[in-house]
């Protein structure tokens, strides 16, 4: 006889994540937490954290580490400008790493391949492209701050 006992994708791939939050949106959840195994991933909506850590540690509480804004500079009235929108939920990174200079800032060139930021999601860092040309204009999220699913990260002055 057959062994059917395939395993479908856990709560822990992207596209699990992505559905899960619409399902949230949808009926107006504030809060997921899901457990398999030892690993534990805890949605919530708002401007808190998700953590994803392993479930005997789930006690411990969870501080990030917000660095000062230095987001907005003035956006001049009436300019169509372009957004650059987060793929997936997770935390947001201006630089590669602790010790190097942010990818962007307000003010610099962007092409459609420019990495203008990582995304970490279930730790795994993700490249974020601008996707399209022009002057970045504002910046509209904390570095180290919790991002959801299509939030605007920037606005590019395509001019």
């Amino acid at each position: 006889m057959a062994e059917t006992n395939q395993k479908g994708p856990g709560p822990f791939d992207v596209a699990t994540v992505r559905e899960l939050v619409e399902l949230m949106k949808r009926f107006d959840l504030s809060e997921l937490d899901l457990n398999e195994g030892d690993r534990r991933i805890r949605l919530r909506q708002g401007s808190r954290v998700m953590t994803t850590v392993p479930a005997m540690a789930a006690a411990a509480p969870v501080t990030p580490t917000v660095a000062p804004a230095t987001i907005a500079a003035p956006v001049a009235a009436g300019k169509k400008l372009l957004e650059i929108k987060s793929e997936l939920v997770g935390t947001f990174y201006t630089k590669p790493a602790p010790d190097k200079d942010d990818y962007v800032k307000v003010g610099s060139r962007v092409s459609t391949d420019t990495v203008v930021c990582k995304v970490e999601a279930m730790k795994i860092f993700n490249d974020i492209t601008s996707k399209c040309s022009g002057t970045i204009a504002e910046i509209c999220v904390q570095n180290g701050q919790f991002v959801e699913f299509d939030q605007v990260l920037f606005r590019v002055d395509p001019s």
